[in-house]
């Protein structure tokens, strides 16, 4: 008997029956939505310090010397530039904890938040 279980072979599988696939109950389990960033906006006036917004850029956004010019000069071109892009409560810290310290330094620096995929005016 032992014999005849070596020799076999190999069993075939189970046969399916697809009818009853479709008895089977599911769940659909919900994803969990990627949460919506901010882009974090510094707006031009007449002023506040070129040097100010590179200190503030560097201190608070941790840009490097080159992408804080870019942000600086982008901001004094153009009118506007993004400085980040963060989730809602990151961004809205950091404006205001920016523009807190603009106003502690009589400076009247103006930073704004909006989402991601706004309509795209003023992006760097």
């Amino acid at each position: 008997m032992l014999l005849d279980l070596v020799h076999a072979g190999p069993t075939d599988p189970p046969s399916r029956n697809p009818d009853l696939d479709d008895d089977v109950a599911t769940r659909t389990v919900p994803r969990a939505k990627t949460p919506r960033r901010f882009k974090v906006i510094f707006h031009n006036d007449d002023y506040t310090t070129m040097e100010f917004v590179i200190v503030v850029l560097r201190s608070y956004f941790h840009k490097n010397d080159a992408e804080a010019n870019h942000i600086m000069m982008t901001v004094h071109r153009k009118g506007r530039a993004v400085a980040g892009i963060y989730p809602r409560d990151v961004a809205e810290t950091k404006v205001s904890e920016v523009m807190d310290l603009a106003k502690e330094n009589g400076m009247p620096l103006l930073l704004t938040t909006e989402p991601e995929d706004g309509d795209g005016s003023g992006s760097e």
